[in-house]
């Protein structure tokens, strides 16, 4: 096993791959009670949906570790979750059942253009200046998740949507108290910082009678028989879907390839020309968890930006992979104590991690405003519309503009009109409401 993930050439142990995969675990658990409380809107059954998500969760995060050894984990998406359950069924009026239809082929299109190479040669594509932004806005994303989490920012009102939250409340100071003691640990070079600092907070929250205890230890899942291989294929294919069709699949291209190649830079996997070797793994890895969620019953699923916890707590291969994804499994049965930790107990990790990533921005052209502008525009429109696909896709669209009105066209690759084009859909047809 040591010798199929290539320890040595990576410089990584079992403790330390075990420690990062805890880690993303922690950080990401939420998606167990957050996803099917959201798809609920959208009249899917909750018990179901909790047991779809970590069975889509496990699917991926185990085929990232064993096929593509990437330190990633896998799950479906917040953001295409919303999307789904408040645009295409609570507005647009569509069925749940079609909308899984419209992920299922988004997922086989996805897998019949990645086996192509044709995702590759897009990726490959990307000036440097667009992925060293795809890494500071998903640093900045993350840091304003984190502040959420914290109870430190709160929704404010319609000319002002975020404002201070209210700091005194006991909560907030223990999540505070907890980025300052895990910031101390980082500091001070401390094995598994950012881990002591989640369990330490939760600890103190429930010695404080901030968190209950959880009613039950172990519970066996909830049937998954209301939502497995429900999908209306037929209702996906009508005329009025095609905007439905392509704005998911745009979301999730994006989502996939930003986060992949912003992850990938702060874990120092890209090569000397800025890509990520095999790339086409994580991203076959992408598209069979998509397929696969839409027969599970729930939405597109991709490399999850929180994986960067655990590669700055040294996750390096895709043993750290499997550790998130075991600790998925055992949530199938032991969901009531896995799901306590709190929001303020994983918030300071965000923060901090979103601060690693934000050294990225060392690698802009602060001279060439071709490069810094569209670079400005991804990161911008990540976090105001609270979307990276968003964000990525107006990034694409904006450097080939900017440089074709610039006389600089020389420099458009084809790749990059292609995705330029293919972002250009995504606001075309998307559903407006």
């Amino acid at each position: 096993m040591r010798n199929f993930f290539e320890f040595d050439r990576h410089g990584a142990s079992y403790r330390q791959e075990f420690l990062a995969g805890l880690t993303t675990f922690f950080t990401l658990s939420y998606i167990i009670v957050v996803n099917p409380a959201i798809l609920e809107a959208a009249g899917m059954p909750r018990g179901a949906s909790m047991t779809a998500t970590i069975l889509t969760a496990v699917f991926g995060t185990v085929l990232m570790g064993f096929y593509a050894k990437r330190p990633f984990a896998v799950a479906p998406y917040m953001g295409e979750n919303a999307f789904v359950a408040y645009t295409v069924v609570k507005t647009l009026g569509y069925s749940w059942q079609t909308a899984l239809g419209a992920i299922l082929v988004s997922g086989v299109l996805f897998t019949f253009i990645t086996l192509t190479g044709a995702r590759k040669w897009l990726a490959e594509a990307i000036p440097p200046t667009l992925k060293h932004s795809f890494a500071v806005g998903i640093g900045l994303f993350l840091a304003f998740l984190g502040l959420i989490d914290m109870g430190v920012v709160a929704l404010g009102v319609p000319d002002a949507p975020v404002q201070l939250a209210n700091l005194a409340r006991t909560p907030v100071l223990c999540s505070f108290a907890g980025l300052v003691v895990t910031a101390i640990l980082l500091v001070r070079k401390v094995k598994g910082a950012l881990f002591i600092g989640i369990a330490l907070t939760t600890i103190a929250m429930f010695a404080l009678g901030l968190i209950p205890a959880p009613a039950q230890i172990f519970s066996l899942p909830p049937s998954l028989e209301p939502l497995f291989l429900q999908l209306d294929i037929k209702g996906a294919f009508t005329w009025g879907f095609i905007g439905v069709i392509l704005s998911v699949l745009v979301l999730d291209f994006a989502d996939t390839m930003g986060t992949l190649i912003g992850l990938s830079a702060r874990a120092r996997l890209l090569d000397e020309n800025g890509n990520l070797p095999e790339i086409e793994k994580p991203m076959l890895v992408d598209a069979l968890a998509t397929t696969a969620a839409a027969l599970f019953g729930t939405t597109t699923a991709g490399v999850f930006i929180e994986s960067a916890s655990g590669i700055e707590q040294g996750g390096k291969t895709g043993f750290t992979a499997l550790v998130v994804a075991a600790f998925f499994l055992l949530a199938l049965f032991f969901a009531p104590i896995l799901t306590m930790v709190p929001p303020q107990a994983y918030g300071p990790v965000l923060v901090l991690v979103g601060m690693f990533m934000i050294e990225s921005a060392g690698h802009f052209d602060f001279g060439d405003y071709t490069e810094l502008l569209p670079a400005f525009l991804t990161i911008v429109m990540m976090l105001f519309t609270f979307n990276i696909g968003v964000g990525i896709t107006m990034g694409f669209i904006s450097w080939v503009v900017i440089k074709a009105l610039a006389g600089r066209g020389r420099e458009i690759s084809a790749g990059m009109t292609a995705l330029a084009l293919l972002s250009a859909t995504f606001y075309i047809f998307y559903p407006y409401h």
